[in-house]
């Protein structure tokens, strides 16, 4: 622990500074224990999310294809869903994508970009 030094304090500067600086660091190590809670929202937000209720195992299905299909399927069934079809499907595939980062395999990631394009034919908007 780094010891604080008394100093004079000039016009511009206020002890209140330091003051602050201490709190933020009490409060660091209240955080690390809320942290653990939250560790896992991506996982919760694919399970749960008001947008479609997926079918479990949809993206690692292995046709382009079916996972189209199942998207497609599902955000025209949600009525939870806040705007169309299209776009909320679209927004749990790219989710997905986004949320797996570099430790998607290059085939599992094609397959999900080749189920971009394959959306958006169901969907007809080519």
């Amino acid at each position: 622990m780094a010891q604080v030094r008394k100093t004079t304090h000039s016009r511009n500067s206020s002890p209140r500074k330091t003051a602050r600086k201490a709190n933020t660091r009490r409060s660091g190590t209240a955080h690390k224990s809320t942290k653990r809670a939250t560790r896992r929202w991506s996982q919760r937000v694919t399970e749960e999310s008001d947008a479609l209720d997926l079918k479990q195992g949809v993206f690692k299905l292995t046709s382009a294809k079916r996972i189209a299909a199942s998207l497609k399927r599902s955000a025209e069934h949600s009525s939870r869903r806040k705007t169309g079809a299209y776009r909320s499907a679209l927004s749990m595939l790219t989710f997905y994508i986004n949320r797996a980062g570099k430790t998607l395999p290059r085939t599992q990631r094609t397959r999900l970009e080749r189920a971009k394009v394959e959306l958006k034919r169901a969907f007809g908007r080519e």
